[in-house]
């Protein structure tokens, strides 16, 4: 097939940097992370296989900006603390392919475990609606404005510190139900204050980050991630999605990255709460094409995405990119077999009736394929969910003790 084929034409972002194809692999959480919640061999070699399999931009799974804030025990840390060294590493190892990097930068908010021992910080005391499992959410505490101060602080912190580690941008994490996204949500954020109320209001905290991260970073790539919508009733809308775009219209993004869902409606798998049902493929094409009405900048969107014809599809739809999460971590080099020929993988499919349960076992199994590419063996098709699961609940556990015994000598050396 010519490398003229839309997907292998190159692209240049408004702030300079250029893509040799319009492929990216979108960010999954790897789960990988050494003591000291640092990126290590695992993680590299990962990040290696997926620099050689063609795609042109890596998006990392989240890096959190607070050490008291994470989604789960294996979740890397950055801030004005951490040593680079580790990071640096990483940046390379993606750099050996010929990709560029860019880090997910992100704070959960009240989506975290209340094992790790830390506040589910959120915009109010809403409590996640998610049957059974709610009760495995850490309590909920709203926050401050000095601490709202304090998250925008960090979140400029871990990109410049991205930045000097050699990565080539960032992709701010305002969806699936994390914390910028639960302060756009009318369900999540019911503040009285300069952040609440009014969608410019809510959308405050998202752009004062991105201020704040351009600033700190200059002549770095700066994405957002943002959900369609979140597939809850009376949440946050498509309405809303055009809204929050006409506002960083404004603020010289490089990339709008659009998904959706929450942990509540894991509509990233395909699942909603609210009843909507979407594509099999590119579940949130037909709202990004919406979107790509009023947004004047380069778009992705990501979902289920794993046929070249699809891919095609998403481009032919208005974005300038395509983003693969799942898909990639089932057959790494995907991107340089469609290069020659029409590849697809097998969609993933938890068909488990309860939908958190399902989700959960989905991540889970997604996790163990990574983590078998990390310790530098090929991802295996015939992985069952309910073994994934309950491995992933016992390194979860070791991963969870050496965490809380880490977080408590931080807290002990920043005193």
């Amino acid at each position: 097939m010519s490398r003229q084929h839309p997907l292998f034409e190159s692209l240049t972002l408004p702030g300079g940097q250029t893509l040799k194809n319009r492929i990216a692999k979108a960010a999954m959480e790897e789960g990988l992370a050494e003591p000291g919640q640092l990126p290590g061999k695992p993680t590299h070699t990962l990040y290696r296989r997926w620099a050689q399999g063609g795609a042109a931009l890596l998006i990392t799974g989240n890096v959190m900006v607070a050490p008291d804030a994470l989604t789960g025990a294996g979740g890397l840390v950055l801030d004005d603390t951490t040593p680079l060294a580790p990071y640096k590493a990483w940046a390379d190892a993606a750099h050996a392919g010929g990709a560029r990097i860019w880090m997910q930068i992100n704070h959960p908010g009240r989506q975290t475990y209340a094992n790790l021992g830390n506040p589910g910080y959120a915009p109010s005391e809403v409590p996640l609606q998610m049957g059974k499992l709610g009760a495995l959410f850490a309590p909920v505490k709203a926050l401050t404005s000095e601490e709202i101060k304090e998250i925008i602080r960090r979140f400029a912190a871990t990109a410049r510190a991205a930045q000097q580690a050699g990565f080539d941008g960032v992709q701010i994490h305002a969806a699936h139900g994390y914390l910028l996204s639960q302060f756009l949500s009318p369900l999540t954020n019911q503040r009285t204050d300069d952040f609440g109320g009014s969608l410019e209001q809510r959308a405050r905290l998202l752009i004062e980050v991105v201020r704040a991260v351009k600033a700190a970073a200059p002549s770095f790539a700066v994405s957002v991630k943002l959900n369609s919508a979140d597939f809850q009733r009376g949440g946050f809308s498509e309405a809303d999605a055009v809204a929050v775009v006409e506002l960083l219209n404004h603020e010289g993004m490089d990339l709008l990255e659009l998904s959706g869902g929450s942990y509540e409606s894991p509509a990233m798998q395909g699942r909603t709460a609210d009843g909507r049902t979407l594509a099999r493929e590119a579940y949130f094409l037909e709202f990004a094409s919406e979107l790509a009405k009023v947004a004047r900048m380069p778009l992705m969107t990501t979902g289920g995405i794993r046929r070249r014809e699809i891919a095609e599809n998403v481009l032919a739809g208005g974005m300038s990119l395509v983003g693969i999460g799942t898909a990639l971590a089932y057959q790494p080099d995907l991107p340089k077999r469609w290069q020659t020929a029409e590849t697809a993988v097998a969609p993933v499919v938890v068909g488990w009736k309860n939908k958190a349960f399902a989700s959960v076992a989905t991540m889970a199994t997604v996790r163990r394929q990574l983590h078998r590419m990390g310790a530098g063996r090929a991802p295996s098709a015939g992985l069952w969910p309910s073994t994934s699961l309950l491995l992933d609940r016992i390194k979860t556990r070791a991963l969870t003790k050496r965490y809380v015994t880490w977080r408590r000598a931080y807290s002990t050396a920043k005193k």
